[in-house]
């Protein structure tokens, strides 16, 4: 087992040794490698001070992305490719972005500037996820001056420019990655195992069954930076490349559980436009750029946007243990708060989302206190179908109503069979109260909750009755773009 963890910082090949594995990447740059340009502001991946690049190869060249190193595990950067915002300048001369800032006075404290300078950076090279207008580029970026006028000035004159070529071949390593300390170290992570195939994590699961999965940290990050929760055996499941593959099935699409938001926006926007639209609005660039669809599921929260929407649409999960899977709907995974329908080493392995009917209305709706970036109140989403104005199928589920994310039983059967009228949606709508008993909390009371929830579904009615009526707020974003086609 390699015990050496090998990544590129500006194309110069690096070798880490005893680390303990839940050591953050922003931990070793501003700790051990003296990279202090790259700040931390939050340490949970929200404020973007921390934004550095990582690059992987893709099979043509480079795949750059923007990430929170706050919550990144520095084993997550083996066998890839790092620039930070030191690596801009060149010859005492500073980058066209870099000195884009200055001429448009998009700096004022400084704090949060190096992690802007990496996103617009990152939008210059054409990094996943920076083809968005310059405000959703840098939703995730946050400036406590308030100052975002001229950095929104500096996003619109970015030049783009080759990204950085680098040669992978001086890191690569086949090998299953095991980082463990000979002597205990009280609280923190003793063992790192990075599978390199379905069998390897099947195996790496069954013998470690109580092991954190981590696939883009930005959950399980918090874990460490905020809670100091000590975790024995992570399992990481990035390097599975079955886990990242999107492929037909008959009837819909197979999304691997290691599949990143960033890269399965575009097939579940051409599947479910509305989909699309809300996870532009899921996390920020740096997070859809880590995150996955399969850890968003898998975490259970009841808040998670994903699954409601999954649900809605009447998705099937695949999970799998010790090469042996099974199929549920999705719906059926969720037990309760904090308890999934999963077997001590089984493991989610992909999500497989249907080809909607062409009749089908489909609507979601993100509740949150920013528009951007924010995590939700209420998330609620709709499949219909339609027959001669009578109702004849409905799907609607709920994050943020329940202690997990829940289809609305009594709502739908309130709506079958009946005619789609405002006395049927207002039948429907006070039958919520039976599918739920939300509590109240930092987000929103019980009784904001149960109102919102039913006016979403008066929404989708409103919209499909009087489609001149503006029933939602119509930023002028690349949601919207997506919302409208």
């Amino acid at each position: 087992m390699g015990e050496t963890i090998r990544f590129l910082l500006d194309g110069q090949a690096q070798a880490v040794r005893g680390v303990d594995p839940t050591r953050t990447l922003l931990e070793h740059l501003r700790g051990d490698l003296r990279r202090t340009g790259t700040k931390e502001g939050c340490a949970e991946g929200d404020c973007g001070s921390c934004t550095v690049l990582v690059g992987e190869p893709d099979g043509e060249g480079v795949a750059w992305r923007a990430v929170n190193s706050c919550i990144q595990f520095l084993p997550m950067l083996h066998g890839k490719a790092l620039i930070t915002v030191e690596s801009l300048a060149r010859d005492g001369a500073l980058h066209p972005v870099q000195q884009a800032m200055v001429d448009k006075h998009g700096s004022q404290c400084g704090f949060c500037t190096p992690g802007i300078v990496m996103s617009l950076y990152g939008k210059a090279v054409g990094a996943s996820g920076t083809d968005a207008p310059p405000a959703e580029v840098l939703a995730g970026n946050l400036c406590r001056c308030t100052g975002y006028g001229p950095i929104i000035e500096v996003a619109k004159a970015i030049e783009a420019e080759p990204a950085p070529e680098v040669d992978f071949s001086v890191v690569s390593d086949e090998t299953m990655l095991d980082l463990s300390h000979d002597d205990p170290v009280q609280g923190v992570t003793r063992r790192w195992l990075a599978p390199r195939s379905l069998d390897q994590l099947a195996q790496a699961f069954a013998e470690h069954p109580d092991a954190t999965i981590v696939a883009g940290a930005t959950d399980v990050g918090l874990w460490v930076t905020k809670l100091r929760k000590p975790l024995e055996t992570l399992i990481d499941i990035g390097q599975v490349a079955e886990l990242k593959a999107i492929e037909p099935v008959e009837g819909g699409v197979r999304i691997g559980a290691g599949v990143r938001y960033v890269d399965a926006m575009e097939t579940l926007s051409g599947l479910y436009p509305e989909l699309g639209a809300m996870m532009r609005r899921l996390g920020s660039t740096q997070v859809r750029n880590s995150g996955t669809i399969g850890g968003n599921i898998a975490n259970g929260s009841p808040i998670g946007d994903m699954p409601p929407a999954l649900i809605a649409a009447g998705a099937t999960l695949v999970l799998n243990h010790g090469g042996e899977r099974r199929e549920m709907p999705l719906e059926a995974f969720f037990i309760d708060y904090g308890k999934q329908n999963r077997k001590p080493g089984e493991f989610v392995e992909a999500v497989i989302a249907p080809a909607p009917r062409p009749d089908l209305i489909f609507k979601v709706f993100k509740l949150s206190k920013r528009f951007d970036q924010d995590i939700s109140a209420v998330c609620g989403a709709f499949a219909l179908t339609l027959d001669g104005g009578v109702v004849t199928s409905a799907r609607i589920a709920f994050g943020g109503m329940a202690g997990t994310p829940k289809r609305a039983s009594a709502c739908e059967a309130a709506l079958v069979g009946q005619a789609w009228s405002e006395a049927t949606v207002e039948a429907a709508m006070a039958a919520l109260d039976a599918d739920y008993t939300p509590l109240s909390d930092m987000r929103a009371s019980a009784a904001y909750r149960a109102l919102t929830a039913r006016n979403m579904l008066r929404k989708v009615f409103i919209e499909t009755t009087s489609p001149g009526v503006v029933a939602r707020v119509e930023p002028e974003s690349a949601a919207q773009e997506t919302l409208n086609g």
